[in-house]
């Protein structure tokens, strides 16, 4: 059974499953390692529901776990993601407020932000938490940062895997990149938002409820015109809109074009 293997043992497993044609026999003791962090993967699942967070879950196959290690030099008993858990939030605030009941629940935890030095353009904030000796990796991100990464995924399927990790072709990693970017102006623009919103202590709200008026255009009356952002304010909107339809513009064109014959 995988709770007996040694962490020497585990990462020879590693370093045979590199090897061009893996023996069966140890694809199925990796089949067996990867199910045993089921277990780990249900108490952080638990807990993040105990905090009224509902996130989708995974476990790694075996496929992937190869591939990652025959594209990498980490050692099998280091992978943080085999067990994972993700949680989509509407924008920056709420990710940081969602990163902190996290933590709260779990202070040992080591968060990797990758929103300030994305990798290849994805951004998120990674916490890895571990739970008897088995990493769980929880992903936060806010709804573009989570398009974001549909659409690089959407790539990958259509024409090459490598594309998640930079490579495939250079105009598709400036698209990308360029599209990254423009996500990050759009969230540093709803944080300053929320932040000039604070300075009015009788305008605070939930952030839940600022994020709804946000989207909708209904902010306390005369709100944002005190905050000095009632020019901003409807271009922000505009963008926010403007580029979910691209990503899903792009996303759906895709997903067409991998299913045809």
């Amino acid at each position: 059974m995988s709770e007996a293997l040694s962490k020497s043992q585990v990462n020879r497993l590693g370093d045979r499953l590199r090897k061009d044609k893996p023996l069966p026999a140890d694809v199925e003791t990796l089949d067996i390692f990867r199910r045993s962090f089921d277990e780990a993967l249900q108490v952080v699942v638990r807990r993040m529901r105990d905090l009224s967070l509902e996130p989708s879950v995974r476990i790694k196959t075996t496929i992937s776990i190869v591939e990652k290690l025959k594209r990498e030099s980490i050692r099998l008993s280091k992978l943080q993601d085999i067990a994972g858990c993700r949680v989509v939030v509407d924008d920056l605030a709420e990710q940081d407020r969602v990163v902190g009941l996290i933590i709260g629940a779990f202070p040992k935890a080591t968060v990797i932000d990758r929103r300030d030095r994305p990798s290849h353009g994805y951004r998120a904030v990674h916490i890895i938490i571990d739970i008897d000796g088995r990493l769980v990796e929880v992903q936060i991100r806010t709804e573009l940062q989570h398009l974001w990464a549909v659409l690089s995924e959407s790539w990958a399927d259509a024409l090459d895997q490598s594309i998640k990790y930079g490579g495939g072709p250079s105009e598709i990693q400036e698209n990308l990149r360029l599209k990254s970017e423009i996500v990050a102006l759009i969230e540093i623009g709803q944080r300053r938002l929320l932040a000039e919103m604070d300075k009015w202590p009788q305008q605070q709200i939930t952030i839940g409820e600022l994020h709804k008026r946000l989207t909708e255009g209904q902010l306390p009356p005369g709100a944002f015109e005190r905050a000095g952002l009632a020019r901003d304010f409807p271009d922000l909107l505009r963008r926010e809109q403007e580029m979910k339809e691209r990503f899903m513009h792009d996303i759906m064109e895709l997903e067409s074009k991998r299913r045809k014959p």
